[in-house]
C-alpha cells in the first residue's frame, strides 16, 4: 500500500514538472504572450513580422531588408509601424557608421 501511494505521488510530480517546463518554455519564446521584446522570436517569424512592420511606409524594399536583418540579430520587432523601438533594446541601439538607427 505504501508502494502505491510513493507511486502515485512520484508520478504527480514528475507530470507537474514536465507541464512547468512546457509553460516556462512557451513563455520564453513567446515573451510572456506579447510577441515582442528580447529573444521573442525565431529567425522564420521575421519575415511576417518585417512585413507588419514596414506595410505602411513608402520605403518598403530597404525597411524590409533592414527589419530582416535587424530581426535576425536581435530576434525582436517592435510593434507598431514606426517607433516603439524601448521594446528591443538591440533593435534600437544598432547603429550604422554615422551613428544613425541601423533598424527601421
Amino acid at each position: 500500500m505504501a508502494k502505491l501511494g510513493s507511486m502515485v505521488v512520484l508520478v504527480i510530480l514528475v507530470i507537474s514538472m514536465l507541464s512547468a517546463t512546457i509553460l516556462a518554455s512557451k513563455t520564453r519564446n513567446h515573451n510572456g504572450g506579447s510577441g515582442y521584446g528580447p529573444g521573442s522570436l525565431n529567425p522564420t517569424q521575421c519575415l511576417p513580422q518585417c512585413t507588419r512592420r514596414c506595410s505602411q511606409t513608402q520605403y518598403h524594399k530597404p525597411c524590409m531588408f533592414f527589419c530582416q536583418k535587424c530581426c535576425k540579430k536581435c530576434l525582436c520587432v517592435p510593434p507598431g509601424f514606426y517607433g516603439n523601438k524601448g521594446v528591443c533594446p538591440c533593435y534600437n541601439n544598432w547603429k550604422t557608421k554615422e551613428g544613425g538607427p541601423k533598424c527601421p
